[in-house]
């Protein structure tokens, strides 16, 4: 992890990527086929279908655990089987529809940091107001919200290594052609 990349060409996608604030506050259900709660120390053991709801926020993944910090903060860390993918989706804050989703092996939230990283096979897409969607793609990512800053590296384990793998970051056009107009159709392909 000596190399760092910050991704600040993904400025772009900042004002969208920022989550539902109100969604702090509602509550969390969490749907499985069998849980462990304990009362204590505010830990779920959650497995068969889990279904995370919060507000805006909905993660599925196969297993997962919930935990809470004496302070009130969840860490939620969920996992997929094999040929599966945990998969999230949350509005984000602003005007009109925008909406982040993603899917990788492995999923970590912690509430505190305001973080949200993906491990292996992972894919963040932002969607704003039927504009063209923003893409990440790369086996690790990480987004701190709070400093609106992303990070991405070739393995899954949140290592730079030579000849590890390839990131893909997908940009769209910060301005639209005018509809109707020539340029709106130039550069598609059929």
């Amino acid at each position: 992890m000596k190399l760092f990349i910050p991704l600040l060409l993904l400025l772009g996608m900042a004002p969208q990527a920022r989550a539902e604030k109100a969604d702090a506050y509602k509550p969390t259900q969490i749907d499985c086929r069998s849980c462990e709660a304990d009362g204590v120390t505010g830990a779920v053991t959650a497995t068969g279908g889990v279904v995370i709801t919060r507000g805006t926020l909905r993660i599925e993944a196969d297993r997962g655990r919930v935990e809470r910090s004496p302070e009130g903060y969840q860490f939620a860390r969920l996992t997929a089987d094999a040929g599966n993918k945990v998969r999230f989706r949350q509005k984000a804050d602003g005007p009109g529809e925008r909406w982040i989703e993603g899917e990788a092996d492995r999923v970590e939230y912690d509430e505190r940091a305001a973080t949200v990283t993906l491990f292996a096979g992972a894919s963040i897409r932002r969607t704003a107001s039927g504009r063209l969607p923003e893409e990440a793609r790369g086996e690790y990512i990480a987004y701190d919200s709070r400093k609106e800053f992303y990070v991405m590296r070739n393995t899954a384990t949140g290592e730079d290594r030579p000849g590890a793998g390839r990131n893909t970051i997908i940009l769209p056009p910060s301005r639209i052609a005018p509809s109707g107009s020539a340029l709106a159709n130039k550069g598609e392909q059929p």
